[in-house]
């Protein structure tokens, strides 16, 4: 009887070894309309944080471990999520059909800018944006200038101690994805994949956060709105990153 149970434990260990392995995911991307080929599809492993992008004709190949869901997002179509199976190990190679989707633009007003020729003049015309995101290679990952942005520790103190303690809410409460949000930091490929989208989509996907939730972060950490609506979204991951680890410096302190 006790040999019995050791053979079934050892196997389930290694049944349960086994079920967890890494393995390499291939597979093309189509548009389901027309069966063309997608290239530059950005994919993301939500559960281990990898990335990967289609290539010319398509194709993809991630790591994943089975039950692992892959996150699939292109401009103009719908993003899906495809969870990894063993039967898709078995059966190899898959295509994968992405549904392109409308998009309304908005009506953008461009207001011409007159200049007369005298500096005085002109000086007091042209629009002045002072909302810059600044970066210095081996200090930190950047801060906002402008004469209204108040320094990295008293955006961090205003938000630490605000009463309804937002940030805490978001942070404190969400390790794991705390956890994937360093690790999308430190991963090349999803760092390249971020700095070519504006959508937010891949950030929402990972950190399990809704668009509001993004913004109010940056709001609370007192990111102007000009940054929050025009940064990309490596810049909005490093800002995020960069007042989620003063937050963690400012909590150890209290």
């Amino acid at each position: 009887m006790k040999q019995l149970f050791t053979f079934l434990l050892f196997t389930l260990i290694v049944t349960t070894t086994y079920a967890q392995d890494v393995v390499s995911i291939r597979g093309t991307v189509e548009n389901a309309a027309d069966d063309n080929v997608l290239e530059n599809v950005n994919i993301v492993n939500l559960n281990q944080v990898w990335g990967a992008t289609t290539g010319k004709k398509g194709e993809f190949e991630i790591r994943a471990v089975v039950n692992d869901t892959l996150f699939f997002s292109y401009l103009g179509f719908k993003s899906i999520r495809v969870r990894v199976t063993n039967d898709w190990l078995a059966y190899g190679a898959v295509k994968i059909k992405m549904t392109e989707i409308g998009i309304a633009l908005e009506e953008v007003l461009v207001r011409p800018v007159t200049l007369t020729g005298y500096i005085e003049v002109d000086a007091r015309t042209i629009p002045i944006y002072d909302n810059y995101r600044y970066r210095i290679d081996g200090i930190g990952s950047g801060y906002e200038g402008g004469s209204k942005q108040p320094s990295a520790l008293n955006k961090i103190l205003s938000s630490v101690f605000n009463p309804a303690d937002f940030l805490y809410n978001v942070f404190g409460k969400r390790p794991r994805q705390m956890k994937k949000l360093r690790q999308m930091k430190e991963n090349d490929e999803i760092r390249n994949l971020l700095a070519s989208k504006f959508d937010r989509e891949t950030l929402m996907a990972v950190l399990q956060l809704e668009r509001l939730d993004i913004n109010e972060i940056l709001n609370n950490c007192t990111y102007s709105s000009d940054f929050i609506n025009a940064a990309n979204d490596l810049q909005i991951l490093d800002a995020i990153s960069e007042c989620y680890e003063e937050y963690r410096v400012l909590n150890r302190s209290k």
